[in-house]
């Protein structure tokens, strides 16, 4: 399994207009096949920075997300609304278990 972790920060003042093309994208990433969880969630603390969490079943599953056609439409709403910061970190996760 691989998960991905990170942030990525938008203008504050650009959320509401981040909110529909990131909801759309969030949909059909989560309709993938091999998509386990694939989340966003604005920082309350912080407006304007999105704390991002995934889960994919291989490497497979997360380069087919990578070209699908809903993350090209999410990459340039993403340049339209202007990123200010995108830190993301992948992990390899050998042997999972629950708490």
């Amino acid at each position: 399994m691989l998960c991905i972790m990170g942030t990525i920060r938008l203008p504050a003042e650009r959320m509401a207009a981040a909110r529909a093309p990131m909801a759309a994208m969030i949909n059909a990433t989560r309709a993938e096949a091999g998509c386990l969880e694939y989340a966003f969630a604005e920082d309350v603390l912080e407006p304007g920075l999105i704390r991002v969490s995934e889960r994919w079943t291989d490497q497979a599953a997360l380069d087919a997300h990578a070209a699908s056609a809903h993350m090209q439409v999410w990459r340039a709403a993403l340049r339209e609304i202007g990123v200010l910061d995108r830190d993301l970190t992948l992990y390899d996760i050998g042997h999972p278990r629950a708490l």
